[in-house]
C-alpha cells in the first residue's frame, strides 16, 4: 500500500512540476492582472503539450525503445548496452523539455515507465545499477549543498522549520492513518502507512528549486522545506522502531492475559 501511495504521489508530483513553470507568473504574484481565461489557456496549452508527449511515448516509444534495445543486445557488447539505456533516459528527457515544452522528470519518468515492460527490463536494472548509486550519492550530495544552515539560527527560521516539519511528520500521517482507516484496514496497518509517509522526497527538493527559480518561494522557504526534509528522514527510523515496539507490545498482550489466567 505505501510503495502504491508513493508512486501515484510521484506521479501528482510529475503533474505539478509540468505545471509550475506555466503558471509560475501567476503564483509569484507577477501574474495578478491576468484573467480566468487567460490562466485557462494556458493551463489547457501545458495539458495539451503534455498529453501529446505521453500519447507519443505510448505510441511511438513503446515500438522504438525496445527496438533500439534489440538492436544494442544483438551486438553483445554490455557497455554499448548501459550506454544505450543512459542515452534512451536521457534522450526522453531532453525531448519532453525541448520539444514538448514539459519537465524532465516527466520525460524521464516515461522512459523508464517504457523501458520496464521491456523483455530487457532486468538487464537494464542491473546493467544502470552503478550508474543509480551514482546519481543517489550525488543527489544527497546536491542537497546537503543546497541546504543553508543559517535558517537554524534565527527564531522565525526554527518557528518555519517546526511548522514544516509537523505537517509532514504530524499533518502527513494523520491524514494517511484516517485514509487507510476509512478503507477497513486494521489498526496496526494504518499506523505502519502513517509512519512509511511520515517524509517527504526527491520530488519535493525539485519543486522547491522550481519555485525558488521562478521567486514563488523565498530562500528562507526553500531551506526549511530543505531542513525539515532531513530531518524527516533521519527521524523516520526512530518511528518505525517506535512502532514495532507497539507491535510487540500489542502482540504480547493477549499471552500475558491467557497466562495470568
Amino acid at each position: 500500500i505505501a510503495i502504491g501511495w508513493l508512486i501515484v504521489e510521484d506521479i501528482a508530483m510529475v503533474f505539478v512540476l509540468v505545471l509550475i513553470p506555466a503558471l509560475s507568473g501567476l503564483l509569484s504574484g507577477q501574474g495578478d492582472g491576468m484573467t480566468f481565461t487567460e490562466v485557462a489557456i494556458l493551463v489547457a496549452t501545458t495539458c495539451f503539450w503534455m498529453i501529446l508527449f505521453v500519447a507519443v511515448m505510448m505510441l511511438g516509444g513503446n515500438k522504438a525503445i525496445p527496438w533500439a534495445l534489440k538492436k544494442v543486445v544483438r551486438t553483445g557488447n554490455k557497455d554499448l548496452f548501459r550506454l544505450g539505456v543512459l542515452a534512451i533516459a536521457l534522450g526522453c528527457a531532453i525531448a519532453a523539455h525541448y520539444l514538448f515544452h514539459v519537465s524532465f522528470a516527466l520525460g524521464a519518468f516515461f522512459a523508464g515507465m517504457i523501458l520496464s515492460e521491456t523483455e530487457m527490463k532486468h538487464a537494464a536494472e542491473e546493467e544502470s545499477m552503478a550508474v543509480r548509486d551514482f546519481f543517489t550519492v550525488l543527489f544527497f550530495v546536491s542537497v546537503g549543498m543546497l541546504f543553508n544552515p543559517g535558517v537554524l539560527t534565527t527564531w522565525s527560521g526554527i518557528a518555519l522549520v517546526l511548522t514544516t516539519l509537523l505537517i509532514i511528520i504530524v499533518g502527513k500521517s494523520i491524514a494517511a492513518f484516517a485514509i487507510v482507516k476509512m478503507f477497513g484496514y486494521p489498526k496496526t496497518t494504518a499506523l505502519t502507512i502513517a509512519v512509511s509517509l511520515a517524509q517527504i522526497g526527491e520530488f519535493s527538493f525539485m519543486i522547491a528549486s522550481l519555485g525558488l527559480s521562478y521567486n514563488i518561494l523565498d530562500p528562507v522557504q526553500n531551506d526549511a522545506i530543505l531542513a525539515a526534509a532531513m530531518i524527516s528522514i533521519v527521524i523516520n527510523p526512530f518511528l518505525f522502531v517506535a512502532l514495532n515496539k507497539y507491535k510487540e507490545k500489542k502482540s504480547a498482550t493477549p499471552l500475558n492475559e491467557i497466562a495470568a489466567s
